[in-house]
């Protein structure tokens, strides 16, 4: 994967506990993330981790992946974070094999949550060019809508996607919030450990 991958980073005010039951629960997953309707576990794996499948709804159709994922609670620079695969032979779907990671860092009375991804485009080299930065996009949109979430206790169902063109409110969901460039290090350099030794799905 040489394209550049995917960064997205935002601060949530709220508990370092409430940003991971947020994030960890798959039910909860799909109802901030925009890019999921559904994310279902299907099978633990050897020495820690799940398997799980995803989908997507679109108008009459449906996107479907397979994926693994392990997270690490308890770290001893008080981080943690969470390792992901993924993979769809759905032709609907864009993104292809990928992999990606969660960090989550303490800041005060709040958490910094990171996520570095990246994937192999299915639609091509040169639709990606276009799709890359939409799905960047989606990914920060959700970021800020779980940050509202966990900081206001307002469902994420309160701002459905259409929201965007609500410009006159102030407190809707906002990609622009998000950092989107890495510091001093490519995306997927801060990967943690897990992610290299977790299984394909």
């Amino acid at each position: 994967m040489t394209r550049r991958a995917i960064y997205v980073s935002i601060r949530i005010a709220a508990p370092m506990e409430r940003v991971w039951q947020l994030t960890q629960d798959p039910a909860l997953h799909a109802r901030w993330d925009v890019r999921f309707s559904g994310i279902t576990p299907t099978a633990p794996l050897v020495g820690g981790g799940t398997r799980f499948v995803y989908e997507r709804q679109l108008p009459g159709r449906t996107i479907t992946g397979t994926g693994t994922t392990i997270g690490e609670r308890e770290r001893p620079d008080g981080t943690r974070t969470s390792a992901l695969r993924f993979d769809s032979d759905s032709r609907l779907s864009p993104l292809g094999s990928g992999q990606g990671y969660w960090r989550y860092r303490p800041d005060g009375d709040g958490v910094v949550f990171t996520t570095g991804y990246d994937y192999s485009p299915q639609w091509g080299r040169a639709l990606d060019l276009i799709v890359r930065p939409l799905i960047g996009w989606a990914t920060a949109w959700s970021f800020d809508r779980l940050r509202i979430w966990a900081e206001t206790g307002t469902p994420p169902e309160r701002w459905p996607l259409r929201s965007v063109l609500r410009l006159r409110r102030a407190e809707r969901p906002r990609a622009a919030r998000c950092e989107r460039r890495p510091r001093g290090r490519r995306v997927m350099e801060d990967a943690p450990a897990t992610l290299h030794e977790l299984v394909h799905p």
